[in-house]
């Protein structure tokens, strides 16, 4: 699924732009296709029906209603965006802890980007993250995304496709922030502050988050649309400011844009849940 972060022009505001800050769209019609060609490829018919059997399956995956966990979170499958990198769905306890801090290290190929996450401020969002960081869905992924605008100075990441596009199969609920600072440059009143060192998910719009979230390596003015479940630290920082100073790469259409894929390619080859947490 696209997630993005606004504004960018419809080629992402990030997907389905930091709309998701950044998704693939492929039609749960395609998984229709999809059995039909495995049914005509199987072997003819056999004493068991094993061919018809396995169509049948194919046809009910593609039909039956999305699987949603039980939990506050309810975690539930987006079979129109299916994964970019096959993953179940999170756990979802009835008690989803919401005290206390994880620390989780982003290696990329610039320097470690530090994370301290926030149960409190987003206890489902940082349970998925978790168990995405758990199951290697971010390893050796891109950051697609980097912003230069005056009012939005963000780097996106999450998404194994690299296209913007994609997510982990499954969406979850917004955990919107309700205390931020008016951004001073909007006369509207309608943007807050998402300061420097904010780590933020992307999303598509109302309650879509996915797997794809953005680094906000200078303040930038936003709609508190999109959930903040922690920070980054000074390392961290250090290593999104030498990104950023690179500038975002040139295109044909466009040679000094403000909106694109970062000129220094971005790879997070490793992340990495602390042993030790708060």
């Amino acid at each position: 699924m696209s997630s993005e972060l606004p504004p960018r022009p419809r080629v992402a505001a990030p997907r389905r732009a930091l709309t998701r800050l950044a998704g693939v769209t492929v039609l749960a019609g395609a998984l229709v296709a999809g059995a039909s060609a495995a049914a005509v490829a199987a072997p003819g018919p056999s004493a068991d029906g094993a061919s018809a059997a396995s169509a049948a399956q194919g046809i009910d995956a593609a039909t039956r209603p999305p699987r949603t966990t039980h939990g506050p979170c309810a975690y539930t499958e987006t079979p129109d965006e299916p994964a970019a990198r096959p993953v179940p769905l999170p756990p979802d306890p009835r008690r989803t802890p919401a005290r206390g801090t994880v620390r989780v290290t982003l290696a990329t190929n610039h320097g470690p980007i530090g994370l301290t996450l926030d149960r409190a401020a987003a206890p489902c969002t940082v349970q998925s993250f978790l168990h995405l960081v758990g199951k290697r869905f971010y390893d050796r992924t891109s950051c697609h995304r980097l912003t230069a605008y005056p009012t939005l100075s963000v780097l996106q990441c999450g998404d194994p496709s690299g296209t913007g596009e994609g997510g982990p199969g499954y969406r979850y609920r917004d955990e919107l922030p309700t205390d931020l600072p008016p951004a001073p440059t909007d006369p509207t009143g309608e943007r807050r502050v998402y300061a420097r060192g904010v780590l933020a998910m992307a999303n598509a719009g109302p309650d879509t988050n996915g797997s794809q979230f953005f680094l906000v390596y200078a303040n930038s003015a936003l709609r508190p649309n999109y959930t903040i479940f922690g920070e980054v630290d000074a390392a961290g920082l250090a290593t999104l400011d030498r990104i950023a100073a690179g500038g975002v790469a040139p295109t044909a259409e466009d040679p000094a844009p403000v909106d694109g894929a970062p000129a220094l390619p971005v790879t997070i080859r490793k992340a990495v849940r602390a042993h030790h947490h708060r």
